[in-house]
């Protein structure tokens, strides 16, 4: 069988996978997830009319950031994450937006197109089937497929970010969050000295501080002693909210399969799914059919005096600090 991008009677496209479906969740939630959000997450109508009118008061203050605040959908993806808390939402939302601005070259101009080749040499990839509970997994090849030569570490985590706002997007993913797997696997120094402390914190702030997503686990695969450097430049800058969601398996599967089931995983991670692997290219070719959709909800404009001057408050990260923010990460 060729594997190819089709669409369906809705002309949503997708890769048929065996029994699986690679795709994009974002239709809304069906009724075991709508049970499962108003369990977790205590979402009723009556928590989400009231959480979004208090939100848009928030959002509307800020005259100098377009976005579409009349579009729910949009602004939901920011609120379940945090158990429509319209507070701690606004917090994560500023500083989502603010971090675009400070550091551009990373945050400005996300398009799954511009960074079309991490997909392409499979470097990141998103698994078609979620775990039992619902989570979106995400694949990171960070050793012998990425070609630090061909795929910069900007290039890496602008890819990091594309994907976390892809996920943003469906129903699905804002309620059960997300699970990382990140194979290290032919790690090399070549791959290592691409991290510095000032690029390692930049990345460990944003996953902390300014990433809209129920973070539900990390787990590092086939990593070695090499490993071991790369993890002191980022543990310095790790909180205590995100050591307890990483996970270091090695080559052990067991507790792997045990937390993401082997059903979800292809057989290269221990899984028993060998339909569930496919090649990168199919990802980015899939995801030139959202672009119009990525253009309207991923980049808005905005005005060019604003810069460092966006919102009232100064954009500052403290890991460390037991802030309601990073409450977050305890999903």
């Amino acid at each position: 069988m060729v594997l190819r991008v089709e669409t369906d009677a809705n002309n949503v496209p997708f890769v048929q996978l065996g029994k699986h479906k690679l795709r994009l969740d974002l239709e809304d939630l069906d009724e075991s997830f709508k049970e499962r959000a108003k369990e977790e997450l205590g979402e009723t109508p009556e928590v989400v009319e009231r959480s979004l009118r208090q939100f848009k008061k928030y959002v509307s203050g800020e005259t100098q950031l377009f976005v579409p605040i009349d579009d729910e959908d949009f602004l939901l993806k920011f609120l379940r994450p945090f158990r429509f808390n319209p507070e701690i939402a606004f917090k994560v939302f500023k500083k989502f937006y603010k971090f675009k601005l400070i550091y551009p070259k990373y945050g400005l101009n996300l398009m799954p197109n511009e960074v079309r080749k991490v997909f392409d040499n499979d470097v990141f990839l998103f698994l078609p089937a979620r775990t039992p509970s619902g989570s979106r997994i995400m694949l990171i090849n960070g050793g012998t497929k990425w070609n630090p030569k061909l795929i910069t570490l900007q290039d890496l985590f602008r890819t990091v970010m594309v994907a976390i706002e892809m996920g943003m997007m469906e129903p699905k993913t804002q309620v059960a969050g997300v699970e990382v797997i990140l194979n290290m696997e032919g790690l090399s120094l070549s791959h290592v000295a691409q991290f510095s402390p000032s690029t390692a914190k930049l990345m460990a702030d944003w996953v902390q501080e300014c990433a809209p997503v129920r973070l539900k686990g990390i787990h590092v695969i086939n990593q070695s002693k090499l490993f071991n450097i790369a993890y002191a430049i980022f543990k310095p800058f790790i909180g205590e909210k995100l050591r307890e969601k990483l996970y270091f398996h090695g080559s052990d599967r067991k507790v792997l399969t045990e937390k993401l089931s082997k059903e979800a995983l292809p057989k290269s991670l221990g899984g028993c799914e060998s339909s569930l692997e496919y090649p990168g290219y199919l990802l980015s070719e899939m995801m030139f059919y959202y672009e119009k959709t990525f253009e309207s909800k991923l980049n808005f404009v905005l005005k060019s005096n604003m810069l460092l001057a966006l919102f009232n408050t100064p954009c500052t990260f403290d890991i460390n600090r037991n802030s309601d923010v990073n409450d977050k990460l305890n999903a």
